[in-house]
This record gives C-alpha cells, sequence and structure tokens, in this order.
C-alpha cells in the first residue's frame, strides 16, 4: 500500500517554480529520492496556472512518511517554503492493491 501526497506549492512572481528549481539544484531532491521508502519524488507545472507548481510525493508506506519528516530534509525544506512565501494545497492518497479494474485497462494506451 503506497501512500501518495499531492502538494500544490501557490506563490506570486514565480515563486513556487523558483522553489522548485532551488530544491533541485541545491540537491534536496535527490537526497529525498534516497531515503528509504520514497518511490516518487516529481515537480510539475499546470499549464493554465503559472503561479502554482505541483509535487507528486509518493511513499511506501507511513512509517517512511514519519521517517522523511524528521529528518533533515524537512528543515531544508520548510526553510525554502518560507523563503518563497508559498501556500499549500494538500492531497494524500492510498494506493488500491487490488491494480487497474480490466475494465479500465482497456482505455489506457501503451
Amino acid at each position: 500500500m503506497a501512500i501518495t501526497i499531492n502538494i500544490y506549492y501557490t506563490g506570486t512572481d514565480g515563486s513556487a517554480r523558483k522553489f522548485a528549481e532551488e530544491m533541485v539544484s541545491t540537491g534536496v531532491v535527490k537526497t529525498i529520492r534516497e531515503e528509504a521508502g520514497n518511490l516518487k519524488y516529481d515537480y510539475f507545472f499546470p499549464m493554465d496556472d503559472a503561479e502554482t507548481v505541483l509535487l507528486i510525493d509518493s511513499w511506501e508506506n507511513q512509517e517512511a512518511i514519519d521517517l522523511h519528516h524528521a529528518s533533515p530534509m524537512m528543515g531544508k525544506i520548510m526553510k525554502l517554503r518560507k523563503k518563497y512565501d508559498l501556500h499549500m494545497r494538500v492531497e494524500r492518497y492510498i494506493t488500491d492493491d487490488g491494480g487497474i479494474p480490466q475494465a479500465d485497462k482497456e482505455f489506457i494506451r501503451k
């Protein structure tokens, strides 16, 4: 059962994108991706909202998330959020271990 968290970071004057760029350029993203239990840590940019960045952050389980939250990386992330004056909207999803139903698979083009 993986847990995926979508975090929408919103700022002004391109600050959300600058935040994501600094997260990558300083190696914070690389370090998080190497943490035990991390499955995905990727930024995306909505086409219709230049002031928002979407982070898709996925972990093996709640324990891995708790360890991440207790890590030094959280302090760095929080510092950067403050630096860029970002506001957040968060969605949380738990993976359906049953997989994609066969009826839905016919709509997926590979």
